[in-house]
């Protein structure tokens, strides 16, 4: 079974930078779409970024490309979110997701879809003066 953790929330301040962490266990992330999502309240769950085929393909979402980046440790088994001058608006709860259907293989799907089989719980990133 594919489990996910995702790591590494805190406050920051704005124009502050934040790694989050994704573990990915029964499976590696090579086999594997990784998605980010982020959901503050009374707001719809929103992709973030997307990370498919070992690299091979990315999608950043619009209100994060520029600032965020996702790196990858094949060793730990891990996917990053670099999240750069960051400002009050990414304050959210931040997921990590995974999905091996055909339809993930192209990460810029990720601007119309939002649905991963494999969720993991939160980490919650707080920007604010």
């Amino acid at each position: 079974e594919v489990q996910l953790q995702a790591s590494g929330g805190g406050s920051v301040q704005p124009g502050g930078s934040l790694t989050l962490s994704c573990t990915i266990s029964g499976a590696t992330f090579g086999d594997l779409a990784i998605g980010w999502f982020r959901q503050a309240p009374g707001k719809e769950r929103e992709g973030v970024f997307c990370f498919s085929g070992e690299g091979s393909s990315t999608y950043a979402g619009d209100s994060v490309r520029g600032r965020f980046a996702v790196a990858s440790d094949s060793a730990k088994n891990t996917v990053y979110l670099q999240m750069n001058n960051l400002e009050p608006e990414d304050t959210a709860e931040y997921y990590c997701a995974a999905d091996s259907r055909p339809i993930w293989k192209y990460c810029s799907v990720m601007a119309y879809y939002s649905e991963m089989n494999h969720w993991g719980k939160g980490t919650q990133v707080t920007v604010s003066s």
